[in-house]
């Protein structure tokens, strides 16, 4: 165990786990976020062979696979109850005076829960809680059109209660190269594998988890984690991988009366860009751009709804080495590519090129000790409440040379770095040379916007050249 592993388990005894057992075979097919909380809570840290068992034994008995989904409910119907890992969350109609559980693996939309359960568990009335449920089969509860299956107990399996002043605390204890590489084990990656600058590109990616309203693009090769991340680090993501996105699922759904994942989630994710496909073009993109503004959008008969969820654009570009080989552009949909009023909306592109892929486990994948997943998630969700972006406003001043720096400029610039803050430095402690460090990254991302705003809208869009003063 090297000296960091020590004294981070040290630090946080109970909120880190060693990342290697989390690519157990027996917990392959849960997320990251679930099958650290069952290797650290059935295994420890040096498992044996019964504790290996057993894990498997959890996994088989309690997280079924898609192909089990019709198995399933005939032993619910036959026997009168089963009990099942799945994520929870619960509707409410009152119209119908009803509370609807969704059960993903079953494909059920509309189970019924005991008010006890709901009123000990409320967090399922937001964006969902994973854990293990117990269902019972009562066709005489099947009136009215429900289902007739019902949630009679629940037990969560994510971290509740979490502590952000004593995880504050316990990074005062860690210098900020070290912290740098908590949080690269924490995300499953082999902090040696990397370069500083490589680190803080690939910890980047968190930032629109820690902080509101953030808008990011990343291009890179396949295989550099991209997607990975938004996956398994956070159950208050939802990624859209390719396919088809209608306006009911990401804004409000006019016929159950739900408001969509950008209403309830912390961060939306549109993977491999280029093969998404908006089912309403235009109502889509004009929505985004007034979301993506202001933070709020409206659809039929829902009021103005806010949110703080955050924005990301995936997409995968052929590259030369460390260079793409390819316009950034050709790899955006037809309808961002041209819409410079889109793209001026994202805060920053992440160079994606420049990481390296990961190929080899041993040399690229975590070995180290990290914090627990759901842990870290939570730790994400509650600093999005924490203000950081005072402390750009009062200690930088941006400049334009060639140009004006413009208020969606300023707006992103701030936003980006309150982030990178908030992941290297929640204590609130920092040097002016990191100050600097972490506002030259974000400078440098939206630097990239512009560049792609000149080429779409060159008569527009003047050159010019971001920079900033730490004062």
């Amino acid at each position: 165990m090297s000296p960091l592993d020590e004294k981070l388990r040290r630090v946080f005894p109970d909120e880190v786990v060693n990342k290697r057992l989390a690519r157990l075979h027996q917990v392959s097919r849960l997320p990251r976020f679930i099958s650290e909380y069952a290797v650290k809570r059935i295994c420890g840290d040096d498992p044996s062979p019964a504790d290996l068992a057993r894990l498997s034994e959890f996994v088989s008995t309690y997280y079924p696979e898609p192909r089990d989904r019709d198995r399933i409910l005939h032993e619910l119907m036959s026997r009168g109850e089963y009990t099942i890992l799945d994520e929870f969350r619960v509707s409410v109609d009152p119209k119908r005076g009803l509370r609807k559980v969704e059960i993903p693996s079953l494909g059920v939309r509309d189970a019924g829960i005991l008010p006890e359960v709901l009123a000990e568990h409320r967090d399922l009335l937001g964006s969902g809680v994973w854990g293990i449920a117990r269902l019972i089969y009562d066709p005489s509860l099947g009136e009215g059109g429900q289902t007739p299956i019902v949630v009679v107990e629940f037990d969560p399996i994510q971290y509740s209660g979490v502590d952000l002043a004593r995880f504050k605390d316990g990074r005062a204890e860690f210098s900020t190269d070290e912290w740098i590489d908590v949080l690269m084990n924490t995300v499953g990656v082999n902090p040696s594998a990397y370069s500083r600058r490589e680190k803080l590109l690939y910890l980047t990616r968190l930032v629109p988890l820690a902080e509101p309203n953030v808008n990011l693009m990343e291009l890179g090769p396949r295989a550099t984690g991209k997607s990975f991340v938004y996956k398994n680090i956070s159950y208050y993501v939802r990624l859209y991988s390719g396919g088809s996105v209608s306006p009911a699922v990401l804004f409000f759904h006019g016929t159950l009366r739900t408001v969509g994942d950008l209403g309830v989630r912390d961060c939306v994710v549109f993977d491999e860009i280029s093969k998404i496909r908006f089912s309403n073009p235009d109502e889509m993109v004009g929505k985004l751009k007034d979301y993506m503004e202001s933070g709020e959008y409206e659809r039929g008969m829902a009021k103005r709804i806010r949110s703080t969820c955050s924005i990301v654009f995936l997409g995968n570009l052929e590259v030369v080495g460390r260079s793409p080989a390819q316009d950034p552009l050709q790899v955006l949909p037809s309808v961002m590519r041209g819409d410079s009023a889109l793209l001026d909306r994202i805060h920053g592109l992440l160079p994606g090129w420049e990481l390296p892929k990961i190929e080899q486990p041993e040399v690229h994948l975590s070995s180290g000790y990290g914090f627990v997943a759901d842990y870290f998630c939570e730790i994400l969700h509650l600093l999005r409440g924490e203000d950081f972006r005072h402390l750009i406003e009062e200690r930088v001043r941006l400049r334009a040379d060639g140009g004006r720096v413009t208020i969606r400029d300023h707006k992103a610039i701030v936003r980006l770095s309150a982030g990178l803050l908030k992941l290297l430095f929640p204590h609130g402690e920092f040097s002016d040379d990191e100050l600097s460090e972490v506002v030259s990254l974000a400078v440098e991302y939206r630097q990239r916007i512009h560049e792609m705003l000149r080429a779409v809208s060159p008569g527009e869009f003047e050159p010019k050249r971001l920079g900033f003063e730490v004062v």
